[in-house]
Parts: C-alpha cells; sequence; structure tokens
C-alpha cells in the first residue's frame, strides 16, 4: 500500500554526509564503513551549494558536515562557509587526525561548533579502534586545542561493553577540560554489524522527524545511522520533492517510534548530548537495545531484536 502525507512543513536539522573518505577504518565500529579509499561520491561542490539553499528554504536551522572525515573534502571550507554565510548553525564531526590552520580559522566562528570521538585514554587502545598509528596523539592534541581556543566542543566515548574503559576516557576528557562529553551505545550498524542485515531496532526511533541525511551519492537517507533507510536524490530531484515523496513517507513509517517521555527530540545526532545524552534517562538508546542483567560479561552492549 502507497502511504501518503503532505509536503514537509517543517525540517530542523540535516546531516551532509559529504564523502566516504577518511583516514581511519575502524573496521569493528564505523556506521558508514568509511575508509581510506572511499570516494568523495557524485555531489559536486555546486550540488551542496543547491543543497543548503533548498534546506535553508525547507527550515534547517543547523547542519552537521559529516563524512568519513569532512575536513578531507576539497569543497569542505567553501561548502560550511557557504551554510554560516545563510544563516545556519553548523556542527562538524570531525576525526580530529588533522586539522588545518584554515580549519581552524573556520572553526572560531561563533554559529559553528565541533564534535569528535574519543575511544580511549589509553593510546593504544584508541588507535586499535580506529586502525591507526598514532590516532590518539593526533586526535588528543587537536581537543586540547579546541579546548584552547574555546570553541564549543562535544566528545562522544562510544561504550561497547567495557564501562571501566569509557568512564576512564570520560575522566580523562573532563581534566582536559572538556565539558560537553557523551557517553553512548555503539549501535548494530556498519562495520559494528558484522555480517548480520541493517535493522531499524538498532535506531532511536527518531530518525526523519525534522531530519533527514543526504549521503555522498545524493540519496536521502532518514539519518546517517539509517542509511539503509533511503527515498530518492538530490542529484535529479529538490530536497523538498524527496521529503514530499511516498518512497519518504514508506521509509519513514517503518521506523518505530518511540512516544514515552524521554524519547528523543529531532536534532538527536550521532553521539550528540544536547538533547540525547544516556546520562539523561537514556533517551537514545537503540530500540532493541535490552538492558543486560547486573555483572553479565555482555552488560551495555547493544543487542538487535
Amino acid at each position: 500500500m502507497t502511504i501518503a502525507r503532505e509536503a514537509p512543513t517543517r525540517l530542523r536539522f540535516l546531516s551532509l554526509e559529504i564523502t566516504g573518505r577518511c583516514q581511519l577504518s575502524c573496521p569493528s565500529l564505523c556506521y558508514a564503513a568509511s575508509g581510506p579509499t572511499r570516494s568523495h561520491g557524485s555531489m559536486s561542490e555546486d550540488d551542496w551549494f543547491r543543497t543548503i539553499d533548498q534546506a535553508v528554504a525547507l527550515g534547517v536551522e543547523e547542519i552537521q558536515l559529516i563524512g568519513g572525515e569532512p575536513t578531507l573534502h576539497p569543497g569542505f571550507v567553501p561548502i560550511a562557509r557557504r551554510a554560516v554565510d545563510v544563516g545556519l548553525r553548523v556542527r562538524v564531526y570531525s576525526n580530529f587526525v588533522r586539522i588545518r590552520d584554515e580549519h581552524w580559522r573556520l572553526f572560531e566562528h561563533p554559529n559553528v561548533r565541533l564534535a569528535t570521538t574519543y575511544h580511549s585514554s589509553v593510546p593504544a587502545e584508541h588507535d586499535e579502534v580506529t586502525g591507526r598509528e598514532g590516532s590518539h596523539k593526533a586526535t588528543r592534541a587537536n581537543i586540547i586545542e579546541a579546548v584552547r581556543r574555546g570553541i564549543p566542543l562535544n566528545v562522544a566515548v562510544l561504550d561497547g561493553g567495557d564501562h571501566e574503559r569509557a568512564e576512564r576516557a570520560r575522566a580523562e576528557l573532563q581534566a582536559l577540560g572538556v565539558q560537553d562529553i557523551h557517553v553512548g551505545k555503539v549501535r548494530a550498524v556498519g562495520n559494528a554489524a558484522g555480517t548480520a542485515l541493517p535493522a531499524t531496532s538498532a535506531l532511536c526511533g527518531r530518525c526523519g522527524d525534522q531530519r533527514a541525511t543526504v549521503l555522498p551519492s545524493g540519496d536521502v537517507a532518514v539519518c546517517e545511522i539509517g542509511r539503509f533507510l533511503t527515498a530518492g536524490s538530490v542529484l535529479n530531484a529538490s530536497l523538498e520533492s524527496v521529503l514530499s515523496s511516498a518512497q519518504w513517507a514508506e521509509a519513514s513509517a517503518s521506523i518505530p517510534r518511540r512516544t514515552d517521555p524521554t524519547a528523543c527530540n529531532p536534532d538527536c545526532q550521532p553521539a550528540d548530548s544536547d538533547s540525547c545524552d544516556p546520562g539523561k534517562n537514556d533517551p537514545c538508546n537503540p530500540m532493541g537495545y535490552v538492558p543486560a542483567v547486573t555483572g553479565s560479561p555482555a552488560a551495555g552492549v547493544p543487542t538487535l531484536l
């Protein structure tokens, strides 16, 4: 049965995954399966400009630039500045492996904020997760630099079951002066899913709700985590027409919705604590997450039902 709905009246938050390329591979973790051999995709710089302009017309208040590693895209700075120039808030999710001077100048704009992921306070553990030796040293140094510059920064610590390691990482970040820290669950998507098929139970339940993601191919997904649910491309249609389509309605309707009082706000982002902090009544656990019995060796590991 075809599901019909009215044209979207408001889109608050839009993620732009401008590249699949990344210096890191994160073989057991990356939800996007990014890596050094991935491409920047089919979207040109002008395509991203057009998408940003269309997003403003739909009421978007903030965009997120993500990847892969967004700073590796040759048009990263112009794309980010286009968003700032049209009045949007910009959130850059970077691995912090290499930040150039021109990037720091951009990040100091009052409408720009940063996010990164810190896997462990132990260099060898962090490097094992990322698949690149020296990544811990680089990321930690750039976290310190962002704090020194007073740039708004959210740092995510992903808890895949080793709670002590996650808490040690949180404690170190606090000691470094990071004020916005989010300890979140690993979702069973991308590399973290292994051979399992993608499932909506890995999602928080608010994908597609006043938010969307444009992938490097131009395909529009319900969110970056729910990248397996797409409905059209901005390469051959406007963003509004994609979000007004029956395909989009069907994709959104396939996600189990949360109605409890602590459900995520529509601007919930991967590892973002603004509104989806598991420290605040666990509002953003995957829909299929089942808390393990205290003392179980699998405690905290997300389970797909």
